[in-house]
């Protein structure tokens, strides 16, 4: 089984997540894509952030189909940081073939995660386009450490048969849709 760990707060879920995912499932070939909600970011306000239950229903709300599997399962197993959470789901699962998904907005800080180097070396990696992030998340730092592990798009679809360090940057139509605008039109409506 091939399957996408697409990990975020999810604050609101909305349909660039959807755009991310579903991409990602048609160009990797995947079964499967898990939104692995998180129960807080630890490089996210915890003030700004909605309870763990809103979140999922937010996610819910917009992964449709039976491919879309959305997920608590860092609440369950108790763990706070991603490298944790894969090196887990690893272990418990280990003839799934995973590939981490991001937008390539998260592809500029990764390198300010907790264990970065460890989860490129874990697994392959499938960054997708984001708007406003396309020509800085090219040279970020992780995607410089890892230039020489870097699969063309045309090769996308083996990625998650491949060892990793493994990872492709996918490009598609944009979706403008962001959490922070989301969030920001919701605090300016009239109560």
């Amino acid at each position: 089984m091939r399957v996408g760990l697409f990990g975020g707060s999810f604050n609101p879920a909305h349909d660039g997540h959807v755009h991310v995912a579903e991409t990602a499932m048609s160009r990797l070939d995947l079964d499967r894509v898990v939104w692995l909600v998180s129960p807080q970011n630890p490089l996210k306000n915890t003030s700004q952030t909605a309870p763990l239950a809103e979140r999922m229903a937010s996610a819910r709300s917009v992964a449709a189909g039976p491919s879309m599997i959305v997920s608590d399962v860092e609440t369950r197993i108790g763990t706070a940081w991603t490298v944790d959470t894969l090196r887990v789901l690893k272990a418990r699962h280990p003839g799934v073939r995973f590939v981490w998904l991001m937008g390539s907005d998260n592809l500029e800080t990764f390198h300010r995660w907790r264990g970065w180097t460890d989860i490129m070396r874990m697994m392959p990696v499938a960054v997708i386009a984001r708007p406003g992030s396309m020509l800085e998340s090219r040279s970020a730092p992780a995607a410089r450490r890892f230039a020489g592990a870097r699969v063309s798009s045309n090769e996308a679809r083996m990625l998650p048969m491949m060892q990793a360090p493994a990872w492709t940057y996918l490009t598609a139509p944009l979706n403008l849709t962001s959490s922070t605008a989301l969030r920001a039109a919701a605090a300016r409506k009239p109560r």
